[in-house]
């Protein structure tokens, strides 16, 4: 009798946050402290990575991409968080299509219609900012 090899676990679906347009989306005075707005946020999205965000289970795997002044917000449980060393949202195209296998679920958290329209081209669906701030 042969054994059959194990069936390795379907890799969870990927969130990707746009930090700056997701930030921006409400005028909260996030322009004061940009760094302190984007850690913020990263704090509030450890509930989506157990819990799962627009219409997908928990758990999900999320990415916070971050720019400028927000550079230097660092990852926590839950939240791996990914400088951009130029353009946040070429950073996200690179995220999206990068991602293992290229068919895995994926979601980005963004507003910008322009954003949208280059990683849908990589198979991605988009929700608004309102999905992630509460």
């Amino acid at each position: 009798m042969t054994s059959v090899p194990p069936v390795p676990p379907a890799p969870l679906p990927l969130l990707v946050v746009d930090a700056a347009n997701v930030v921006g989306s409400v005028p909260d005075g996030w322009w004061k402290d940009r760094h302190g707005a984007a850690e913020r946020l990263r704090d509030r999205l450890p509930v989506y990575a157990e819990e799962g965000v627009a219409g997908r289970p928990g758990p999900v795997e999320v990415v916070l991409v971050v720019e400028g002044a927000a550079k230097r917000v660092e990852s926590v449980p839950g939240v791996r968080v990914v400088a951009a060393s130029g353009s946040g949202d070429d950073r996200i195209v690179e995220v999206v299509a990068a991602r293992e296998p290229a068919e895995r679920d994926c979601v980005v958290v963004t507003a910008d219609r322009e954003l949208r329209r280059r990683v849908e081209a990589y198979g991605a669906e988009c929700v608004g900012p309102r999905t992630v701030r509460g």
